[in-house]
C-alpha cells in the first residue's frame, strides 16, 4: 500500500465519495451483513485504485487517500470483465486459489462489486475482505451488495448534476454580473464623447465661423469612440468567440513595429520622457498588430498612472527562445488589493478613480498574450510598476 494524495483529474471523484453520508451507513451495513471486518469504497482506472471511504475493524490498514497498486488487486481484473467478484474462501475456490492477490493481502472471503454510472461508464467498487472464510457466495448477499452498489452510483450521479447545476448557476450570475458592468460602464463612457460630438456640432450650426476651430475637438471625440468601441468588440471576441484571431507575420522584424508604437504615444505626451531598450538577437513570430495593441495598451497605462516626472521604461528582449517585452513606471504601487483584479475585463484600480476608460485595456493586453501562448504579469512596488509579457519563440 501507498499513501498519497489522488491525481487531481481523480481528486474530485475521491471527495465526491466522501461527501455522501449514505457511503459510512453501506459500508457499516456491509460489515454486519457479512460478518466481514473491512469494507471499502475505491475509485479504480486502468492505472490507480485509490481508496475513498474505509470501515476496517481488522487493522487492515488501508486509509481514505491511500492506493493499492493496481495490478495487485483483483479489481483490476473485474474492471475489465464488469461482474462481481464473491469468494467464500479462497483456500477452496477453484480460481482464486493460487491467486497471489489474496495472499498477498492476507484474506480468504472477498466480495467485489462494480459501481457503475447511468452512462454505462466505470466508477470503482464497494469491496469487503476478511482474514477467515465467510459465507457470502448467496443470493441474498450478493443482491444485497449488488443494490448497495447502485445506491452509491445514483448518489455518485445526482451529486455531479448537483454540482454541474451550481455550476451553471454560478455561470449565470457571473455572466449577469459582466452584462451590469459592461452597460453601466459603456453607457458612462461612451456617452462623454458623443455628447462632446454633439456639443460641437450644436456650437458649429449656431457659430458656423468656429468650425474649423471645433473640427479637431470632435475629431478627437470621434477617435475616441472609435477606441471604445475597437475595445468593446475584442472584448466580445475574447470573452465569446473562444479567444482572439492571430495573423502571424514571419518575414518582417518587430523591433520598427514597437520603435513606431513608442513614437506615436510620445507625440501625444511630448512632456513625459520614455527610455527605450530594444534586444532582438532572435526573430519574433507574431502578430504584429496584436502586438502593437498589447504595447500601446501597457504604455498608454504607464503614462496615465506613472509618475510625471519619472521616465518610463521599455524593453524588449528576444534570446533564449523567449520573447520579453516589459513597461515600467515610477509613482504609487498598485494597491495588493487589486492586484489580482487588475486583468478582469472592467476593472478601474481606486487609485485613479478618475480616469476614463472602459477599464479593458489590461484585460485585452491579457488575451493577447494568451493568444500567444505567452503569459502577462503584473509586480508592483514602491519603486516601481512593472507589467511583463514573455512568449516562446519558435525557434
Amino acid at each position: 500500500m501507498t499513501p498519497g494524495e489522488p491525481a487531481s483529474d481523480l481528486q474530485a471523484d475521491v471527495e465526491a465519495v466522501r461527501r455522501l453520508s449514505v457511503v459510512p451507513t453501506i459500508l457499516d451495513v456491509v460489515c454486519q451483513m457479512t460478518g466481514m471486518g473491512f469494507a471499502a469504497v475505491a475509485r479504480v482506472t486502468d492505472e490507480r485504485w485509490i481508496a475513498c471511504s474505509v470501515r476496517d475493524d481488522i487493522s487492515f490498514g488501508l486509509e481514505p487517500g491511500m492506493e493499492l497498486a493496481i495490478e495487485t488487486t483483483i479489481c483490476n481484473e473485474m474492471r475489465e470483465h464488469r461482474g462481481p467478484v464473491v469468494i467464500d474462501s479462497v483456500a477452496d475456490d477453484e480460481v482464486y486459489a493460487n491467486h497471489p492477490t489474496p495472499a498477498r493481502y492476507g484474506f480468504q472471503s472477498y466480495i467485489s462489486m462494480p459501481i457503475s454510472m447511468p452512462d454505462g461508464s466505470f466508477f470503482g467498487t464497494l469491496c469487503a475482505i476478511d482474514p477467515k472464510p465467510k459465507n457470502v457466495k448467496t443470493p441474498e448477499v450478493m443482491g444485497s451488495i449488488k443494490l448497495f452498489a447502485e445506491l452509491i452510483a445514483f448518489h455518485l450521479h445526482a451529486d455531479q448534476r448537483l454540482s454541474a447545476v451550481e455550476a451553471e448557476l454560478t455561470d449565470e450570475r457571473a455572466v449577469a454580473h459582466l452584462r451590469e458592468q459592461f452597460i453601466a460602464v459603456l453607457g458612462h463612457d461612451l456617452r462623454n464623447p458623443l455628447a462632446s460630438v454633439r456639443a460641437g456640432v450644436d456650437l458649429i450650426r449656431r457659430r458656423p465661423e468656429r468650425a474649423l476651430e471645433l473640427v479637431e475637438q470632435i475629431d478627437q471625440s470621434a477617435s475616441r469612440m472609435t477606441g471604445l468601441i475597437d475595445n468593446i468588440l475584442d472584448f466580445a471576441r475574447g470573452r465569446l468567440g473562444g479567444g482572439l484571431m492571430l495573423t502571424i507575420n514571419r518575414a518582417d522584424p518587430v523591433e520598427p513595429m514597437l520603435s513606431q508604437v513608442i513614437q506615436e504615444l510620445q507625440v501625444g505626451h511630448p512632456e513625459r520622457e520614455v527610455s527605450v531598450e530594444l534586444s532582438l538577437s532572435q526573430p519574433v513570430e507574431c502578430d504584429h498588430v496584436r502586438i502593437s495593441q498589447l504595447l500601446s495598451n501597457l504604455l498608454a497605462n504607464a503614462l496615465t498612472h506613472g509618475a510625471a516626472d519619472k521616465p518610463i521604461r521599455v524593453q524588449a528582449v528576444a534570446g533564449g527562445r523567449v520573447f520579453e517585452l516589459s513597461v515600467a513606471n515610477s509613482g504609487r504601487p498598485i494597491p495588493p488589493e487589486a492586484l489580482g483584479s487588475l486583468f478582469q475585463p472592467f476593472f478601474r484600480a481606486s487609485v485613479t478613480p478618475s480616469k476614463e476608460g472602459l477599464g479593458l485595456g489590461l484585460y485585452i493586453a491579457s488575451e493577447i498574450a494568451r493568444a500567444h501562448g505567452g503569459t502577462l504579469t503584473v509586480s508592483s512596488t514602491p519603486a516601481e510598476t512593472r507589467f511583463t509579457f514573455r512568449m516562446p519563440l519558435s525557434i
